[in-house]
């Protein structure tokens, strides 16, 4: 899935837009089949939400966001899970790491996913309420719609990959996003802006931009936010130097050399830059003659 040209150096993390169509030649084909999953999971708070607004009922509105946002929780978690995996670059089967992100996420993403779904479903309620109303709203109105809405893209741009990465209280998660935000505030500011303009595109130019959300509706705004602010996030949580112990550094120059042959030798679990690059390179190789 390389851009413009054939990316063939693969020996080291590329920066700027070169990351961009690193990350896409690597895993792009892994992110898009976790959208669709995604897009299953979130199948239940739309149902609901459309049926409440059909019936104009808040009474109906109300437990069926939150019951659609608990759903979609697990889901959102693994795609983001996924996502920052790319982003690091953490070998392993996609499959795999969805079912472990499953196990080890599912509990602590249902309250962040029915706050998610009770945000999303009176949101959409209260577009239909103002695109019906006889009176147009006030700019005061918009104005408040939006930074709430920039608000919620915060939150969730930065608790959830605090979630799938570490394992600590939720009010803790929220302080670091305050003090991250804080820091580094432009960047996070476009990383917002990056999503909301997405949002803002989908909704407007519905429903001909219902067909690519299941293709690029969650994961595509997700990753131009994160790698907006991976670097920070990395810097100041220390991600990598956390993970690099256990799942091993696939940038390490032993992780390009093949290895030497040893009889009744043990596989080394903690050496699987190798064997990463190499299903990459051979997914990249499969891209490539499928077009």
């Amino acid at each position: 899935m390389a851009l413009f040209r054939d990316d063939t150096d693969y020996t080291h993390r590329q920066e700027g837009f070169g990351r961009y169509k690193q990350l896409i030649s690597f895993y792009g084909f892994h992110w898009l089949r976790l959208n669709l999953l995604t897009t299953a999971g979130a199948l239940p708070l739309a149902a609901g939400i459309l049926y409440a607004i059909l019936t104009s009922s808040l009474l109906v509105l109300l437990p069926l966001s939150l019951l659609g946002g608990m759903i979609l929780g697990p889901f959102l978690a693994g795609l983001v899970d996924g996502i920052m995996r790319g982003l690091r670059d953490a070998p392993g089967n996609w499959w795999k790491n969805y079912k472990k992100s499953w196990g080890q996420n599912w509990r602590s993403s249902l309250v962040p996913g029915a706050a998610l779904g009770l945000f999303v479903g009176i949101y959409a309620f209260m577009i239909y309420v103002m695109s019906a109303a006889r009176v147009s709203p006030t700019l005061g109105t918009l104005v408040m719609a939006l930074v709430s809405a920039a608000l919620a893209v915060w939150f969730n741009t930065l608790y959830w990959p605090q979630l799938v990465l570490f394992s600590q209280s939720a009010v803790n998660r929220l302080r670091n996003a305050m003090l991250f935000t804080i820091k580094h505030s432009v960047r996070v500011l476009v990383a917002v802006l990056i999503q909301v303009v997405w949002i803002a595109l989908l909704v407007l130019l519905a429903p001909w931009t219902l067909f690519a959300i299941p293709f690029l509706g969650f994961w595509f705004p997700i990753l131009l936010a994160q790698l907006r602010i991976y670097a920070d996030l990395n810097a100041d949580l220390r991600i990598e130097e956390q993970f690099i112990p256990i799942e091993g550094d696939p940038w390490a120059k032993d992780s390009f050399e093949e290895a030497p042959e040893e009889e009744d030798a043990e596989p080394d679990p903690m050496n699987s830059g190798t064997r990463h690059w190499e299903s990459l390179l051979r997914d990249i190789e499969k891209n490539k003659e499928g077009r």
